[in-house]
């Protein structure tokens, strides 16, 4: 694949400036362009811009082949704080417009809207300049493919490309389309996976896999050994089930130091209680402010399953923070939940969340001083001449220091926190992106249950079950199919296979929650619709989009797990409980192709965190999951009591009469309720209590 030098060379020769502009300022609405007419809170930013821009619809994509002119394809996020630099610096600035709206088509893109568009441009800058990031920045042929991919641009920078591109586009065209051919070439390839005939799934192949991720952590600051450092939840729900199935104490340590640290560290609104995207250093100690509910669905869930193996109270904490974080400033009336809060506010990253020394001691007067010792604030400021809220030392020392009992710190902090939440409310917040994403949505049911299960709280439950509605109502059409988005009533976007992965999922969850099979017919619905319309003809696997989609330069097939993961891995999971539950081999069996599919890049040792959701399907090959079947009039007291403790690769069914489900069948007995060990459709010998089952499973 040959892509000239000159692409590759302008696409890296540029970096992110560190310095973040303090002096960001709107124009007034001197210009309004086409995005006026979107519900995407990012490109409504971007409706007043004086660049021409366009969505990305099929009267777009027309207007740039019936003018022959490239497509510049603009690519961020609401909560980016670098693509709001970039506007600022370069889309607001009619120079740099005037170049884009008389060389280009220009088009902007929400990546949470459209993560298809997304996904097959920033696998090109991938290729170009082997990173990425957003905002991301795109020039294509007038038919889509790509010539040119990279991030950042600072003006002058950006004018110089703009001004490269298109002049090459009217005096040599011929080395765009040879950068197109070579670029598109790599885009497709870049899906193509390696099968193996030869799947070994033991004991020893996984302790081997599971060992290398945990060489990976941080037993010190915890997360993954590297910066900047993201939560990435499914690593630790990976290495939670490993723990649970062997009784491995270097993953328990690995576990709760993670949950212990991130929930000290400045990546956690100490507050205001929810999780920022990432922490910019290895400490978790300075966030990216930015809160994304994907990110704090799954940490919920997180939280919420580390309590249950370890009951520490410090773990409940924060799950039920985050939960009221979210129920407080990311929760529409109807009952979804708003995509994020940006990293910005009055033009500046973080200002929001940060302290000056002397707020502190105006607002908490005598207890200033061991305040500011609990969250290592100092004179100076302990990020750019502010303080973020964050504990580094342990705080049974901090009450030692300042002769207090525990009990009297942590009630002096809580009396503190709520008196500098009163002031933080008064300050101009940090934008909201108030679009509502199933599959975001769908993480959140699935973190409200696991807090349901781990506590006990029937609001958890509800919440859960308020927002399977609203996505049920919303978002779910009479033919299986789902919507992507949801603003001001509207639903305009067909759902891509996260979506439906992550729904089934959360359906499958609510069902082992209240045993009302209605949640598994939605669920078997939506799996159909999959198989129907998202399938690969030639691969185990699914494609991104459905066969009703659009057609891009690509069919994508996303299979590497990531912050969230992905979504043929999930699908993977699903089939295989879904499978189980209702006794469907054939979707067992599709399960096991898929798994099959991605064996040899998942049993790579030094791949397990991108593999992470596949290697808990791969655990399951190793050890069969329990099927746990509670029969009986008692059956939802029992279920309750079971749930309370962590059970890791185990699925639980039951009815309190009769079901028609084929695990329950010629369980129920009038006048007793019974509990059932089983794995692989093969029962031990029923038992009445709780205590009793898990001996069973330990056995």
């Amino acid at each position: 694949m040959r892509i000239h030098f000159w692409l590759i060379f302008m696409a890296t020769m540029f970096t992110a400036c560190s310095q973040t502009n303090k002096n960001l300022k709107k124009e007034n609405h001197k210009y309004t362009n086409d995005l006026i007419h979107e519900t995407s809170p990012y490109l409504l930013q971007h409706a007043h811009n004086p660049v021409n821009w366009a969505a990305w619809n099929d009267k777009t994509l027309a207007k740039a082949k019936e003018e022959n002119k490239l497509i510049l394809i603009s690519i961020g996020y609401a909560a980016c704080h670098w693509c709001h630099v970039m506007e600022h610096e370069s889309f607001e600035d009619e120079e740099v417009a005037a170049i884009m709206n008389n060389n280009f088509i220009p088009i902007k893109v929400d990546r949470e809207e459209r993560p298809d568009v997304d996904d097959v441009y920033m696998t090109a800058c991938n290729i170009v300049t082997g990173r990425g990031g957003w905002p991301l920045n795109a020039i294509a042929l007038p038919d889509g493919r790509p010539v040119f991919a990279g991030t950042y641009y600072q003006k002058d920078q950006w004018i110089n490309i703009l001004n490269q591109v298109s002049e090459m586009y009217e005096n040599n065209p011929e080395k765009l389309l040879e950068a197109a051919e070579g670029i598109t070439s790599g885009i497709k390839n870049a899906d193509i996976i390696e099968t193996t005939e030869e799947t070994i799934y033991t004991q020893e192949s996984l302790d081997k896999i599971i060992g290398t991720l945990l060489k990976g952590i941080d037993y010190k600051h915890g997360g993954n050994n590297r910066t900047p450092r993201f939560p990435m939840p499914n690593n630790f729900e990976l290495i939670q089930k490993y723990h649970w199935m062997k009784g491995d104490s270097r993953s328990l340590e690995a576990n709760n130091i993670t949950l212990t640290q991130m929930g000290r560290g400045g990546i956690y609104d100490q507050l205001g209680g929810g999780f920022a995207r990432y922490s910019v250093d290895g400490v978790w100690k300075v966030p990216h402010f930015e809160k994304m509910l994907y990110d704090n669905g799954q940490l919920l869930g997180l939280y919420a399953d580390g309590y249950k193996i370890t009951k520490d109270e410090y773990y409940k904490k924060i799950a039920l923070e985050t939960y009221d974080f979210l129920i407080r400033e990311l929760k529409h009336k109807q009952g979804g939940y708003y995509s994020s809060l940006d990293a910005d506010s009055e033009g500046e990253e973080g200002k929001f969340y940060v302290w000056k020394t002397e707020e502190l001691d105006s607002l908490l007067g005598n207890n200033s001083e061991i305040y500011k010792d609990y969250y290592s604030i100092t004179r100076k400021g302990n990020w750019e001449h502010n303080n973020i809220l964050h504990i580094t030392d342990d705080p049974l020392q901090i009450a030692k220091k300042h002769k207090l009992s525990i009990d009297e710190l942590d009630k002096l902090i809580e009396r503190s926190n709520l008196l500098l939440m009163q002031e933080r409310d008064n300050r101009i917040r940090p934008g909201l992106d108030d679009k509502i994403l199933c599959s975001w949505n769908a993480l959140v049911i699935d973190g409200f249950l696991r807090m349901y299960e781990a506590f006990g709280d029937s609001n958890h439950y509800d919440s859960a079950v308020e927002t399977t509605n609203f996505l049920l109502e919303n978002l779910m059409m009479k033919d299986g199919s789902l919507k992507r988005n949801y603003k001001n009533g509207e639903a305009t976007i067909s759902g891509f296979l996260d979506d439906y992965a992550l729904f089934i999922k959360a359906l499958i969850r609510l069902y082992q929650n209240d045993f009302d099979e209605k949640w598994l017919d939605k669920a078997q619905l939506l799996v159909n619709y999959v198989i129907t319309h998202f399938k690969a003809e030639d691969q185990s696997l699914f494609y991104y989009t459905s066969d009703k989609d659009a057609p891009l330069i690509v069919r994508k097939i996303e299979y590497s797990d990531n912050v969230i993961p992905a979504s043929n891995s999930v699908m993977a999971n699903n089939l295989n409980e879904l499978g189980n539950l209702l006794y469907n081999t054939a979707w067992i069996e599709m399960s096991k192709n898929m798994l099959k599919a991605v064996y040899s890049q998942a049993s790579v040792p030094d791949a397990a965190g991108f593999y992470s959701n596949w290697l808990q399907l791969f655990l399951n090959q190793v050890q069969s999951p329990y099927e746990i079947a509670i029969v009986g009039s008692n059956a939802e007291t029992l279920r309750k009591e079971l749930a309370a403790h962590y059970l890791g690769n185990s699925l639980v069914l039951g009815a309190s009469t009769e079901s028609k489900l084929p695990l329950l069948e010629g369980k129920y007995e009038k006048g007793e309720t019974k509990i059932f060990v089983c794995q692989n459709k093969s029962c031990k010998f029923p038992v009445l209590t709780v205590n009793e089952a898990l001996a069973l499973m330990k056995n």
